[in-house]
């Protein structure tokens, strides 16, 4: 049986951890470790279980605590090349890492026991941008958190899962009428921007397969969405393919600031 918890999953923060009885992961590090450490004791799961840390981007919502993790617990770290130069200059990481590289090559698995993790580019405004697809001993998850349009590689690895955590950031209507300044707009539309709630629907409705368990709706925005607009656009989707939610599979919307209730997944 494996846990899936999101730490955190909004503009402040994002960390999500994945883990069995005997090891663990976290994918991204935006929380601070000691809100971490608490959270993870919250639901029963022990720090020390953690054994690796995977990077999507270098925007700092997703590295924030990076640096300060790895210098005092020295855990591998596992990105592209591309963005471990990125983050060996960023002001969170820069000198940290030494002795935690561990690069991935995308669309390459790289195994580690029973955890096979393969990386692969996603369009967004960071320095690289990466989705992830890990078998962990068995169970299949996919985690597309930053996102500007749904690629056909991105629909490819998410039709792969049994459990998918997808961003679905906005409500366009909500974002045009919003306070948000013109430019602000233009860069969550543009393709390297964010997904909207009906991206999103998109997404998994070209996604959909039977042995997909769940949907988690990450990276929801505080100002431009809500967890009911986001819930009911995807729930239509899936309605419109003949898909129950609550019967065919599990549908929800990741908390923004704290950490969601843990699901054992198979």
């Amino acid at each position: 049986m494996v846990r899936f918890l999101s730490l955190s999953s909004g503009s402040n923060a994002n960390c999500y951890y994945l883990g069995n009885s005997n090891r663990g992961l976290l994918i991204d590090l935006g929380v601070g470790v000691r809100s971490l450490k608490k959270r993870l004791a919250e639901h029963d799961i022990s720090f020390d279980n953690i054994d690796m840390v995977l990077v999507t981007h270098d925007h700092i919502d997703h590295i924030r605590s990076l640096g300060s993790f790895t210098e005092r617990h020295r855990k591998p770290v596992l990105a592209t090349a591309t963005l471990h130069k990125a983050l060996s200059t960023h002001f969170c990481t820069r000198g940290s890492l030494s002795g935690c590289v561990r690069i991935l090559e995308e669309d390459v698995s790289f195994q580690s026991d029973e955890i096979r993790i393969t990386a692969f580019a996603v369009p967004h405004d960071a320095t690289q941008t990466l989705g992830y697809h890990i078998d962990f001993d068995g169970v299949k998850f996919t985690f597309l958190t930053d996102i500007g349009f749904p690629t056909d590689e991105a629909v490819r690895y998410a039709s792969m899962a049994n459990h998918l955590i997808v961003e679905a950031n906005y409500d366009i209507d909500m974002l045009l009428r919003g306070p948000y300044p013109k430019s602000l707009k233009m860069r969550i539309l543009e393709d390297t921007g964010h997904l909207s709630n009906d991206q999103t629907a998109s997404l998994v409705r070209r996604a959909f397969h039977p042995e997909l368990k769940s949907i988690h709706l990450a990276h929801l925005s505080r100002n431009n969405n809500t967890p009911e607009l986001a819930f009911q656009t995807v729930s239509d989707a899936l309605s419109e393919i003949g898909v129950k939610v609550g019967e065919d599979v599990i549908l929800n919307c990741l908390p923004r600031a704290n950490s969601s209730e843990v699901m054992e997944c198979s």
